[in-house]
């Protein structure tokens, strides 16, 4: 008996101190309320190969809101690295990583992986392809971001695969979509 009572006992004391904090917490409301992340998706458009790989072509895709630039551009990169859904032709390689994306005045900068780039084919038309699919990906679909600059493992990168000056940033280049 004499042990129900202490049992009895210890969890009213328990329950009561959690009561309180509680209702101490409900007393001392935040000073500012947290921010409110916007809910839902936005469609954007992606850049991909055509299947004869002699240009791009458009797919839309939806991602969730993003709150900063950098992170939409994230988002982007990370959809094409995805692949399309459609008959088209991925652009990048199953290899293809970075390590983050900083958007800096108008220039979305790319900091790739060491071996982000190995499995892209030969060819300047696959080095194109895989820049512009990004590139034009980006500036399509902000405005604000008019350049993207590529790095590797946060230095400068001459060139991708040999074909295509990458020394500096690059404005999109909608020629090569074909209708």
């Amino acid at each position: 008996m004499l042990f129900l009572f202490v049992a009895f006992f210890v969890s009213a004391v328990i329950l009561g101190a959690l009561l309180y904090r509680k209702y101490e917490q409900s007393r001392h409301a935040p000073s500012t309320p947290p921010p409110a992340k916007e809910a839902g998706t936005i469609i954007v458009t992606l850049f991909f190969a055509d299947q004869g790989g002699n240009g791009l072509r458009r797919e839309a895709r939806e991602i969730d809101v993003c709150d900063e630039l950098s992170s939409c551009a994230d988002a982007v990169v990370e959809e094409i690295m995805n692949g399309p859904v459609s008959e088209l032709a991925p652009t990048l390689p199953g290899t293809f990583s970075y390590h983050d994306i900083k958007v800096t005045g108008d220039t979305a900068v790319i900091d790739l992986d060491r071996g982000a780039l190995e499995g892209l084919p030969e060819g300047s038309s696959a080095e194109m392809s895989a820049v512009y699919s990004i590139v034009d990906s980006i500036t399509f679909n902000f405005p604000q971001i008019r350049r993207v600059q590529f790095l590797m493992d946060g230095a400068a990168l001459s060139t991708a695969k040999g074909h295509l000056d990458l020394r500096e940033p690059l404005p999109p280049d909608y020629s090569l979509e074909t209708k």
